[in-house]
This record gives C-alpha cells, sequence and structure tokens, in this order.
C-alpha cells in the first residue's frame, strides 16, 4: 500500500529531523561566551588583576639636621647630648670665672680658648677675681644641628640666671643677671673620642 508506505516514511523522516534539530542546535563544550558570563556571576574566579609595582625612592637623598647626624652615628641621643651640654655649659663659666685654664682648653676650640684666655688675662692684669654662682639650674635647648663632612655640629640656646660676685681694689661687686646664649657644639665622628668641643658662642635673645 504506498500511501501507507509513504505516510510512514514521512513520519520517521519528521523524527529524525526532530533529533538532529535537537543535537545541532545545542552548544556542545564551554563556549567564549559562557566564560564571560560565568566569570561575572563569580568574580572569584577571575584571573587576578597584576599589581601595581612599588616604585622605589631614588638613593642618595641628602639627609639634614639630626637625621644626619644620627645616620652617621646612630647612638646619638639627643637628651642624653643636652644633659650633657648644661654640664659642660657650667662646668664652663665657672672654669672662665676661675681662671682655670687647663678646664678649658680640654673644652674649648683653639679660637674660642684664645678668647677665653685673653678675658682671663686682662682680668688678671686688672688684680680682679670672679665667682659665679647659677641661681637655679640652666635650661639647654636644640637649636639647630648639622653635619659638616665627618664633623657633627649642634647648637643649643642656654638660659640662665647667674649671680656673679666680682673683687677687686675698689671692693666687691654683686651682679645677679640672665643669661642667654647660643653655644655650638662640634665632634667629629670618626674619632674615638666621646667628647664634643665648643667651637663658637654667640648671644641670643632672652
Amino acid at each position: 500500500m504506498p500511501l501507507l508506505e509513504l505516510i510512514i516514511f514521512a513520519a520517521l523522516a519528521a523524527i529524525v529531523l526532530y533529533q538532529l534539530y535537537s543535537v545541532l542546535g545545542r552548544r556542545v563544550g564551554r563556549q567564549p561566551e559562557d566564560q564571560a558570563q560565568a566569570e561575572a556571576a563569580n568574580p572569584a574566579h577571575r584571573a587576578p588583576e597584576r599589581a601595581l609595582e612599588p616604585v622605589d625612592e631614588p638613593d642618595g637623598v641628602a639627609l639634614s639636621g639630626l637625621a644626619a647626624i644620627r645616620a652617621r652615628d646612630p647612638s646619638f641621643d639627643l637628651n642624653h647630648f643636652l644633659q650633657g651640654a648644661k654640664s659642660a655649659y657650667e662646668l664652663t663659666v665657672n672654669a672662665f670665672a676661675k681662671g682655670d685654664r687647663d678646664t678649658l682648653r680640654n673644652l674649648l676650640s683653639d679660637d674660642v680658648y684664645a678668647s677665653f684666655e685673653a678675658a682671663i688675662t686682662g682680668r688678671e692684669a686688672e688684680d680682679r677675681t670672679e665667682t659665679v654662682e647659677f641661681l637655679h639650674g640652666p635650661r639647654a635647648d636644640m637649636d639647630k644641628a648639622e653635619m659638616a663632612g665627618d664633623h657633627a655640629r649642634v647648637t643649643v640656646r642656654f638660659l640662665a640666671e647667674i649671680r656673679s660676685r666680682t673683687k677687686d681694689a675698689l671692693g666687691e661687686a654683686v651682679d645677679d643677671r640672665r643669661t642667654a646664649e647660643l653655644w655650638t657644639f662640634e665632634r667629629n665622628l670618626k674619632s674615638r673620642d666621646p667628647n664634643w668641643t665648643l667651637v663658637h658662642v654667640d648671644a641670643a635673645e632672652a
């Protein structure tokens, strides 16, 4: 029966075509767009972005002040230095009043010693003596710090209240005064000698 066979073949063909369409119409495997959608849905699976490289600061940055001194001498402690400077200040003032050249020689640079020694010699020529008394402990504050080659320099501002007694042929005079001075201390950091030397003295505003 040709008509019946034709109907059966037509039905079979329709079933086969449908199955082929169902299979071919599907996307086999992961497509590029699937990858993009999966990453958008799950950010944790994205490839990490490349981190920015840190930018190093250029070498040879010039240091100044205390930083420059500490770079050469990490053991430098400002508070300890100021305590020592106050002791040196009191020792120097007393030695100058007494005319103690040996003590001054160990504390002062050649130029400062020459100035102090000339004043002592002039006082002795006038047959005049002097003693001093600190009414209060001197105050010491750092004013400036710097490196000059291998030499560290620290300028300290001293405030002090001093009572001086001067005796000469005319008698005794007592003078209470408030002093303000800038003393610059210096030390060669290549030297094993830990002591600082007074290299300059300036007047300052009280």
